[in-house]
């Protein structure tokens, strides 16, 4: 019986802030936004993330390695440092990848 109140309900006008948001954005004139992916674009976007970790992982293995092997604090400090850098700008690489995959490019 709670279930037919329950659909009831929602047919009668409520709905999810997602779907709030898009009415708001069509009646700014703006187009909604594309909600299906094609199984393609997918895929070259979960290679895109595989490459990504795969490179993330070499980077971290060998940033372990040169920390082991540093003993002056200084040194350690700016490795790390530079190790943060490097995987800041991999994953900002993979972000822009994927939006320019899904922009169609």
């Amino acid at each position: 019986m709670a279930e037919k109140s329950e659909k009831s309900s929602k047919s009668a006008g409520m709905k999810s802030a997602y779907e709030l948001a898009l009415e708001r954005i069509e009646k700014q004139g703006i187009e909604r936004p594309s909600e299906t992916m094609s199984d393609e674009l997918k895929e070259k976007i979960a290679e895109a993330r595989r490459q990504t970790e795969a490179k993330l992982a070499e980077q971290e293995i060998l940033h372990k390695d040169r920390l082991r092997l540093e003993r002056d604090p200084v040194k350690r400090q700016e490795d790390e440092e530079e190790y943060r850098r490097e995987r800041r700008r991999m994953e900002e690489s993979l972000e822009r990848k994927i939006e320019k995959l899904r922009a169609g490019g």
